[in-house]
């Protein structure tokens, strides 16, 4: 069962899970087979997850990367300009990406029931395939709060909102590409408008700022958004077009990924090589949830593992898997693409 992948608990769990989905993506992904076969790589060969072929993120702009065995009319598609030529995700099963959503939030952060969630982000009706606006409208129906919504245009119904809930004491989320948030901050400064502070707001930034801002560590950015919003509480998503998983940092610009993920360091020289940990290099992704498209991927964000993350002391089969990362930026003469765009 697919689902399965949600009740790994150890790192053999995960092992095995990865090599099944290996096997089966070989056998049922047509353009993931041709790539394999291309490196002249033996899928029988294939014994442990550093062996494993990951597919260049680039695919999926010029390539159809779906199972044969499935059909579907449900995409999603990276940001961009019109001038570029824009990565498309299909989604075969729209559960496994819903229940990859709540599992994950669950994990990291609670039950989205107890939160009420504000987006400085599009409405879904303006994005419809934007695999963020999608989890945040997931979340949305799941809260059921009538106070939901978003405020991308409207920068003083947020502000007089987020202070009425800060005085009700009630539990907020607001999420937000960065520029979004930035300009939010800069239209209550202009305004002399002043944040309620509030324990109960949680701000998740999703990333977001080519073209739009004056570039600047994240570090400066989490500690603008730290000031300007009166909470500690400054988290950040990580996620993108290709993929079905999240991984959220609660803070020190530290992500941690779901037991059904996992981020690998390969070597910007070498692409069949790793880097060891807490050494920089380009960030490879499986995410066991793109059952029906790839769970392996090569991306173009530069990145390095914590070398206190758990995952790299354990040799037993009862550890609990944790892969807790950072993500330091884009490699160069990539492609400009992502949530920086996303209101374009």
């Amino acid at each position: 069962m697919v689902k399965n992948i949600f009740n790994i608990k150890t790192v053999t769990d995960f092992q095995q899970k990865c090599l099944e989905t290996f096997h089966y993506q070989y056998q049922n992904i047509e353009v993931y087979r041709k790539f394999v076969d291309y490196l002249n790589i033996k899928p029988d060969d294939i014994q442990e997850i550093e062996k494993i072929p990951f597919l260049p993120i680039e695919m999926f702009k010029n390539h159809t990367i779906l199972d044969r065995n499935k059909n579907t009319d449900l995409f999603f598609q990276s940001s961009g300009t019109t001038q570029m030529n824009l990565s498309k995700h299909w989604i075969a099963d729209e559960n496994l990406y819903q229940e990859s959503i709540e599992k994950s939030f669950g994990q990291f952060i609670g039950k989205p029931e107890d939160y009420i969630f504000l987006g400085l982000l599009p409405s879904y009706l303006e994005k419809q395939n934007s695999s963020l606006i999608y989890m945040v409208d997931f979340l949305m129906k799941k809260s059921g709060k009538p106070e939901n919504g978003y405020f991308l245009y409207n920068h003083e119904d947020l502000f007089e909102l987020l202070n009425q809930l800060s005085k009700e004491n009630k539990k907020v989320i607001l999420f937000g590409v960065s520029f979004a948030l930035l300009d939010f901050l800069d239209f209550a400064q202009t305004n002399h408008h002043t944040i309620t502070s509030s324990d109960q707001l949680i701000i998740i930034e999703t990333g977001g700022m080519k073209g739009r801002k004056e570039e600047m560590t994240k570090d400066e950015l989490l500690n603008i958004f730290h000031k300007g919003f009166g909470t500690d509480k400054i988290y950040s998503e990580y996620s993108m077009t290709e993929l079905l998983s999240q991984a959220y940092s609660l803070g020190q610009n530290i992500y941690e990924s779901p037991n059904w993920m996992r981020i690998l360091i390969r070597n910007t020289e070498d692409p069949f090589s790793y880097v060891e940990d807490g050494r920089n290099g380009a960030i490879n992704i499986i995410d066991l949830a793109n059952r029906h498209s790839c769970s392996f991927i090569a991306t173009q964000d530069l990145g390095r593992i914590e070398t206190n993350s758990e995952i790299n002391s354990v040799k037993n089969d009862d550890a609990i898997i944790s892969n807790r990362f950072q993500v330091l930026g884009r490699i160069d003469h990539s492609d400009i693409r992502g949530c920086s765009l996303l209101v374009s």
